[in-house]
This record gives C-alpha cells, structure tokens and sequence, in this order.
C-alpha cells in the first residue's frame, strides 16, 4: 500500500532541481552582479552580426540574410543542402555548427554566453573559410 500514490501526493515534477537552483544563484551572484557581463555579451554580439553580414555580402548567391538577434543569429542559406555543407565543411575544420530552420537552411550561431572574443573571432574565421569553400564548390557546379 506504500506504493501507491494517492491523487496530489506525488507532485515532483514542481518541486525543480536543487543543484541548479544552486547552481543559478551563483550565475546570478557572478555573471550579474554589476552591467559587465551584460555588456561584453552584447559587444560580442556585434562582432558577430558585423562578421556574419560580410558573410552574406561576400557569398549572396548562397546566403540570403541574417536572422536572429543579440548572441543568437544564424545566416539563412539558399536551401537546407547548402547549409548542411557549410556545416559539414565547418566540422571538418574542428567546429561544431548546427542548422535550424524549418527546412535546415539557417546555419545557426549559439556560442556559449562566456565564449573569449578570441575564440568568436577564430570560430567566425572558421565560417566564413566554409562559405567560400562551398561557394567555390556551388559556382563550379553551376559552370560545368
């Protein structure tokens, strides 16, 4: 009889997870106990969006636009299999890029809140390498 709840006896699903609230609240402490933090997220958001539009300045036929905002953005591509090959050129070059979209034709930029602007700078070089790569690859095609 032990084993069986009764109706509202059982309702852990609620109570959240103690190590995170914790955990959160040392964040909160750390991360945002003055504008510091809130300050170089957004700056490194600019440097993102500036390096991201000559993404698509550079490789129109294959980038259409930004989308996204703040440390969320991604370049919408022409389709889903020209995205999937950026990403996949990305990998192959020691980055982890994924895509969104609702037919896989954002390549999606969501670096960590903490990621160093050296890092953001090495990992936007790294995509920026991948839309040319595949550029190349696109207008080879499209001549033969």
């Amino acid at each position: 009889e032990l084993d069986i709840w009764k109706p509202g006896e059982h309702n852990g699903t609620f109570r959240g997870n103690n190590h995170a609230f914790v955990t959160a609240t040392a964040a909160l402490s750390l991360y945002w106990s003055d504008e510091g933090f809130q300050q170089e997220i957004k700056h490194k958001a600019e440097i993102m969006n500036r390096k991201l539009q000559s993404i698509v300045d550079a490789y129109k036929p294959l980038a259409l636009r930004i989308k996204g905002r703040g440390f969320m953005q991604g370049i919408e591509c022409k389709n889903g299999d020209i995205a999937d090959a950026i990403c996949r050129n990305a990998f192959d070059s020691g980055m982890i890029i994924e895509t969104a979209g609702n037919i896989g034709q954002v390549v999606k930029c969501f670096c960590p809140l903490t990621i160093s602007e050296d890092d953001l700078l090495k990992g936007l070089k790294i995509l920026e390498r991948s839309f040319a790569s595949v550029s190349n690859e696109y207008m080879s095609l499209k001549t033969a």
